[in-house]
């Protein structure tokens, strides 16, 4: 199958807007020159990403809300809408003057506008709230917000604000994570696995972020995770032979905040390796998308070859998985994580650096 990108590729790379990206990123202190150029960059992207890539957009575009954000295909709210932000972000395309600019710029003021402006929750749950708080954070230092109308704060400003409403729920749950109501003193796994990435992106950004906050979480998810890798979805101790989803959240939290030295993050991504032929976990129904989202990204982080083969079936079985219209599933949930699982393939978003 040719291109259908617009772009000129060498090695794989949109040479104009890695230009970008990186100037963008140095700007805001991230540390490139540590990366191994392969492995930061990549080699060969497989035509077929392209072609899913910009399809998958193109429908993005068409679906947004004249508001900013997403409300097609029953899952809506800032997370969905962030998880739409990030696609676009992700592709390379430059977010102040290119091709998306103007839908990148509304879903940033849409997730913002939905930022309780007093405790700082983003609505319509914690899982909603992490995904927003990634986002924000991965448009933090590339989006210039002299280019649109901010709603009433800054990116910075609502980062800060998300921080505080993560760490104030945390205090209030007597496990350490984070459950779907901010006020709840339970947790769950998939949940706080959540809000524990944004967390740690916002970290990442430059933000401020308790260490406590941070610890707690991953204590969370070291006592959820058994020695076999399979991760406990609700309890606080365990595995009791948990989904494939989790682990590979479990594997993702344990990578990005620099504890690959645990027994946790050892069982988690072993279970991962052991398992990539897993049919029944790809295939689990609204769940599907969910589970290649992460294991795509705890495979990178964790196992390169491994994310090698990964991704070249995932690529096969989602050319096959979209739409003609360019979606998956027909609904901006779906196509938006579809695409994400695929966007290592362009490393650009801060949060994809090993």
């Amino acid at each position: 199958m040719t291109m259908s990108s617009p772009h000129r590729h060498v090695m794989g790379i949109r040479r104009p807007n890695r230009i970008f990206i990186v100037l963008a990123l140095l700007m805001c202190g991230r540390a490139l020159l540590a990366q191994d150029p392969t492995l930061r960059f990549g080699g060969q992207i497989p035509p077929d990403v392209d072609t899913i890539y910009e399809r998958g957009l193109a429908w993005l575009a068409s679906a947004q809300d004249p508001t900013g954000g997403w409300k097609s295909g029953g899952e809506t709210g800032a997370g969905v809408d962030g998880i739409c932000l990030m696609a676009f972000l992700a592709s390379g395309e430059d977010p102040n003057y290119g091709k998306y600019a103007g839908n990148i710029h509304r879903a940033v003021a849409a997730i913002i506008q939905q930022q309780d402006a007093t405790t700082g929750y983003i609505q319509n749950s914690m899982y909603h709230h992490g995904f927003a708080m990634l986002a924000l954070s991965e448009a933090y230092g590339a989006v210039d917000e002299s280019l649109f109308v901010k709603p009433n704060r800054s990116i910075a400003e609502a980062l800060k604000l998300a921080i505080g409403c993560a760490a104030t729920a945390q205090k209030n749950n007597r496990w350490g994570g984070w459950r779907y109501n901010p006020n709840g003193s339970d947790a769950d796994t998939s949940v706080t696995g959540a809000v524990l990435m944004g967390l740690l992106a916002a970290r990442n950004a430059g933000m401020d972020v308790p260490d406590d906050v941070i610890n707690n979480a991953m204590e969370y998810m070291r006592r959820s995770t058994g020695a076999d890798g399979s991760v406990a979805y609700t309890g606080g101790f365990g595995g009791l032979n948990g989904s494939m989803n989790l682990t590979a959240v479990s594997a993702l939290t344990g990578a990005v905040s620099k504890s690959k030295n645990t027994d946790q993050y050892k069982a988690a991504i072993k279970r991962l390796q052991d398992n990539m032929e897993n049919t029944d976990a790809r295939q689990a129904g609204s769940y599907a998308e969910y589970y290649r989202y992460y294991m795509a990204q705890a495979l990178f982080q964790g196992d390169y070859a491994s994310w090698q083969k990964w991704n070249g079936e995932q690529v096969r079985e989602l050319r096959d998985l979209q739409h003609d219209d360019g979606s998956f599933n027909n609904g901006a949930y779906s196509t938006g994580m579809s695409l994400l699982a695929m966007a290592l393939n362009y490393r650009f978003l801060p949060i994809y650096e090993r």
